[in-house]
């Protein structure tokens, strides 16, 4: 917890040293980089290629989890004697 306030302490007192001329550079040289055409387009490519890898990866959960099921002992020994199996419980730390 120490660390932290000395940290924003020396944050503090640096960014005040700067003063407000440096904090509207960066923010003026910031939204140039935001709006410049290239990285928009980047951003776009990017956010879309996350996306389309997201509901990939939900489609491949969602086949394993079903294969596994399949493969539980459980199901087949419900089958095998037509009998209701429970699976045993799982131990909890």
């Amino acid at each position: 917890m120490k660390s932290i306030l000395v940290g924003a302490a020396i944050g503090y007192v640096l960014g005040a040293k700067a003063g407000r001329e440096r904090y509207d550079q960066i923010v003026r040289l910031w939204h140039r980089f935001a709006e410049n055409p290239t990285v928009r387009k980047t951003a776009t490519q990017a956010k879309d290629k996350a996306f389309e890898a997201a509901v990939q990866a939900k489609d491949l959960a969602a086949d394993a989890a079903e294969k596994a099921a399949e493969k539980a002992p459980w199901k087949h020994q419900a089958e095998s004697n037509g009998k209701a199996f429970t699976p045993p419980a799982t131990p909890r730390a």
